[in-house]
């Protein structure tokens, strides 16, 4: 079979340059969709859509998604006023990843947030966020790094088998846990670094890190695409089945 298809959300930026152009474009840093194809899947990039069904129509073509990092989520989603250290909102981007992970968890595809992304999980469940704290990052435009102990007997601790040191760039985490979701790992000073969702019909997880920052480090996105490639087969499975039945009634 093909690899499986992993589509990664980006974001609009007002304006980018490149050679001449000065344009408004959708953006996404490389790390994301060389990670993807590093670890076997084959990456398509998911552009703001604002169409009512936009969301699950591209869902319904993946095999897995990833919401990738970005700036912070607009406390409103979450019933809070925002913080002076919280950073400006982006209601589209908001509105398109919250559509993406509802028809994901909706359709049972395998779903993998990346800090902002696993934050958008969290608050996509009812839950909230620490608008900021201190020590999670480097210097601006620079990635920190801290350790991560997983929770032991969950996903997330199968895939690492111990703990880790991560690249890190955030000043928001989880706060109240979102509806069926759990902590599967932890920094030192106890923030939430990594969520679950164990009684999901498709498998799905929320890192705080930044798995495309790590270089050679694959396991988490090996991961999702290994569950994708066992969707894919499943669904390919069902779809022969479904001619099979249809040729037999003809």
């Amino acid at each position: 079979m093909a690899p499986p298809l992993i589509g990664v959300s980006t974001y609009l930026e007002p304006e980018a340059r490149w050679g001449v152009w000065r344009l408004p474009a959708a953006l996404l840093p490389a790390g994301y969709h060389q990670l993807v194809q590093a670890a076997g899947g084959l990456a398509a990039l998911l552009p703001p859509d604002s169409g009512p069904h936009a969301a699950d129509a591209a869902v319904a073509r993946l095999d897995g998604l990833v919401v990738a990092g970005g700036p912070d989520v607009e406390p409103l989603r979450y019933g809070a006023e925002p913080d002076p250290r919280t950073g400006p909102p982006a209601w589209e981007r908001d509105a398109w990843e919250l559509a993406l992970i509802d028809a994901a968890l909706e359709c049972g595809v395998p779903l993998l947030g990346i800090c902002r992304g696993m934050q958008l999980l969290n608050v996509a469940r009812g839950g909230t966020l620490v608008q900021h704290l201190d020590g999670h990052a480097g210097e601006p435009g620079v990635f920190g790094t801290h350790a991560v102990t997983p929770v032991a007997g969950t996903r997330l601790a199968r895939a690492l088998e111990g703990p880790v040191v991560v690249p890190t760039y955030h000043h928001q985490a989880v706060r109240r846990l979102g509806s069926g979701l759990v902590a599967c790992a932890h920094a030192e000073d106890g923030t939430v670094e990594a969520v679950e969702m164990p009684g999901a019909s498709a498998w799905t997880l929320g890192v705080q890190w930044h798995p495309e920052a790590a270089g050679t480090d694959l396991r988490v996105m090996r991961a999702l695409v290994k569950e994708a490639a066992r969707r894919q087969e499943r669904q390919s499975g069902l779809a022969g089945r479904a001619r099979h039945e249809w040729q037999t009634q003809r």
